[in-house]
């Protein structure tokens, strides 16, 4: 079985459930946003936050040759352990890598 493909599903599935329903946002909307072809899954959060607005990335996640790179994930409840709940192998989940100090 093709892990990618499934990592793919993995992916856009537990974007989408962290969009749903969020009422301690009040005002913020969540947008899942899944482009299969680049390989970026993302959360976005906008809306206005008491006078300020807010427009931001909660959660990014790159697939790269079967192995997913956690940019950014700032949810409370990790979206990471979501998605070795849903049956991503953790060995397979890396963070992005700092930049090397000159």
């Amino acid at each position: 079985m093709d892990r990618t493909l499934n990592y793919t599903d993995i992916l856009k599935k537990t974007v989408q459930a962290a969009t749903i329903d969020q009422p301690r946002l009040q005002a913020i909307k969540l947008y899942p946003v899944c482009d299969i072809d680049s390989g970026h899954f993302l959360v976005l959060a906008t809306g206005w936050d008491k006078q300020r607005w807010i427009d931001t990335i909660l959660f990014h996640a790159r697939l790269v040759e079967n192995k997913i790179i956690i940019e950014e994930d700032n949810f409370e409840e990790s979206l990471t352990q979501a998605l070795i709940a849903g049956g991503i192998r953790s060995e397979d989940i890396l963070t992005s890598l700092k930049p090397a100090i000159a």
